[in-house]
């Protein structure tokens, strides 16, 4: 949150160097296919749009083209190379030549996966259409690999056509038999345990939850989690391989456990609203005692509690001084408004961070002060618990923490270790929620820290393997709506602030779960949607990314209804989606409790 300077807009990613254009060399051409191999890529000329391509930014035009009647146009954006990519069934042990004519600066044609040693080749610059040509051979066991083409950030829009594979055609074979054995293993409130007998010839597994695939897996068992307590599901297995994949299983049916007092509601009401008050800074909207704060906020977020040094993890929380705060009430005051609070069902927290506030717990001495000091400002006002809004360049991942499962990284590690003493400290009715910007949530679908080849901002994604590892923990999250760069969709379109599509999208990936880094092995589970509010601006002077209340009613009327939904597809309709978030509950009484009047007007 942006404590001075509402309509600040932070950068979003650090572009990759022109030293990693360099070093990808060009890879010269070694020999010709052979006149009896087949063309094996398909839809190479986009004459039949995208079909068999997937395109993070990609469309087929018209013109120009080098052959035919279209085209592909990709445009880099943001963090994202507009990467267009198929995979196709090849030989082990086999030659192969991968060619295309491309239009643009910096446009690459490649093939990953191929079992030996992956190539690429690119065009500096290219005015008009260019011919790019490499070679490759598969190794001893490839059946399958992935061809691919994209540009360069900030470099604008490229054209590809024509892209051909030549080469031996791949044995697909059979698709595997029908698993057998399936069951359903131990439960908990957010997860259930499945196994099942091994397939002779399959190289994989989709999982499927009530007839919808979920994630794809090479074991013989996994943890689907997510789930709703005390709910039924239904599960089922395919076996896959090259050649496809299998019918599914037999049914099984299991039930999740009942939640515990811990992690669930916070006795939150079924659809609550969020605020943070403004109680260390006046800011441009003014001080609003806790006192005066209205009944209709179900959660108040004190703001900010901050470290004495970014990397002390010694938090304090200094209450506005009568010199910006003239109306301040005094410590006595502040207190006893907390208890009234808390004596009419609210909940009342003490928020890390801010954008001002960097805290990097990069030590376990930095670890345990911040236990020790955040327990000290918990215990001394009397509050219900935490909020993580850890902005900045708190949270990023070193650069061999690759899996959100088991991070590695010091200041996550850290973080997550305190979070949990906290929470056994303070037993099961400790309030725990958390406000990442979408850079470091919902960015994650494209980009996960520095990425396989390095070079992408270390940040992009860093919340999740803390949401992951506290998600049994969590009361809510409420990632920041706002102040945001365009971020794709499950959809693999790019959505924007301004209006309920944003909201939209980017809750509904909250929701539904998505691979990180587009990895499908790497899937992060969905949350549920009692543990989801949606963060945005009370009002035009709040932050970038302010709707009208028209735009905030259509987003939950689709996410809740299925209504209203224009022309993003959502994966589910979720009636028990807890609530709005907003910054801020001054900023929403400078504009005359627009935000919370139509909250109020909505849920009844």
């Amino acid at each position: 949150m942006d404590r001075s300077r509402p309509l600040a807009r932070r950068p979003l990613v650090t572009l990759l160097t022109a030293a990693a254009l360099a070093a990808s060399g060009l890879t010269a051409l070694t020999s010709a296919a052979r006149a009896a191999d087949a063309d094996l890529a398909r839809n190479g000329g986009f004459e039949s749009a995208l079909d068999g391509w997937t395109c993070t930014a990609g469309a087929v035009v018209n013109a120009p083209v080098h052959s035919g009647g279209a085209a592909l146009k990709a445009t880099p954006a943001g963090a994202d190379n507009a990467r267009c990519a198929q995979t196709v069934t090849v030989r082990p042990d086999s030659q192969y030549t991968l060619s295309g004519y491309v239009r643009g600066t910096y446009v690459y044609l490649g093939a990953s996966g191929t079992g030996t040693t992956d190539v690429s080749t690119w065009a500096q610059s290219a005015p008009d259409w260019q011919r790019l040509t490499t070679t490759f051979r598969t190794g001893p066991a490839t059946t399958r690999v992935t061809l691919y083409t994209h540009g360069w950030y900030g470099t604008g829009a490229y054209h590809a056509d024509d892209i051909s594979l030549t080469g031996p055609g791949g044995e697909t074979g059979q698709p595997p038999a029908v698993p057998g054995g399936l069951t359903a293993g131990s439960v908990t409130p957010t997860g259930v345990t499945l196994s099942w007998s091994p397939v002779s010839g399959a190289t994989g597994y989709a999982v499927y939850r009530d007839g919808t695939r979920v994630r794809t897996v090479t074991g013989t068992s996994t943890t689907v989690t997510g789930l709703t307590p005390s709910t039924a599901y239904a599960f089922q297995v395919a076996a896959v391989n090259d050649a496809g994949e299998s019918a599914r299983s037999a049914t099984v049916t299991a039930t999740t456990a009942e939640r515990p007092d811990g992690g669930g509601s916070g006795d939150l009401p079924a659809h609550a609203l969020v605020g943070y008050l403004h109680a260390s800074f006046a800011n441009g909207s003014g001080y609003t005692r806790l006192a005066d704060v209205p009944d209709s906020w179900d959660v108040i977020d004190l703001a900010f509690g901050e470290p004495t040094t970014v990397t002390s993890g010694d938090i304090r929380f200094e209450r506005c001084p009568v010199s910006e705060c003239p109306n301040v009430e005094s410590d006595a005051d502040f207190k006893a408004a907390v208890k009234a609070k808390q004596a009419a069902g609210k909940k009342v927290l003490i928020s890390i961070g801010g954008q001002n506030g960097q805290v990097q717990l990069t030590t376990t001495a930095a670890r345990d002060k911040f236990v020790s000091s955040v327990s000290a400002i918990i215990d001394e006002y009397g509050l219900d618990g935490l909020d993580i809004d850890f902005e900045g360049h708190s949270l990023s991942l070193n650069a061999d923490d690759t899996d959100f499962k088991n991070p590695k990284t010091p200041v996550v590690v850290n973080l997550i270790a305190a979070v949990k003493t906290l929470k056994a400290k303070y037993g099961d009715d400790f309030v725990l929620t958390m406000a990442p910007e979408t850079f470091f949530v919902q960015l994650g679908y494209q980009y996960y820290g520095t990425g396989k080849w390095g070079g992408q901002d270390p940040r992009a994604g860093a919340y999740l393997p803390v949401i992951h590892a506290l998600r049994d923990d969590l009361t809510l999250l409420h990632v920041q709506d706002y102040n945001s760069g365009p971020i794709m969709g499950l959809d693999n379109q790019y959505h924007s602030m301004g209006g309920a599509d944003f909201h939209i999208a980017m809750t509904d990936m909250l929701l539904t779960g998505f691979p990180v880094a587009g990895d499908a092995a790497s899937v992060f589970p969905p949350l549920r949607p009692d543990q989801v509010a949606i963060g945005m601006p009370a009002s035009v002077n709040a932050g970038n990314g302010h709707v009208s209340p028209a735009e905030v009613n259509k987003a939950l009327n689709c996410l809740t209804k299925k209504t209203d939904c224009g022309s993003y597809a959502t994966h589910g309709t979720w009636p028990e989606l807890r609530g709005l978030m907003t910054w801020s509950i001054n900023w929403d009484r400078f504009a005359n409790w627009e935000f919370q009047k139509n909250f109020d007007a909505y849920f009844g």
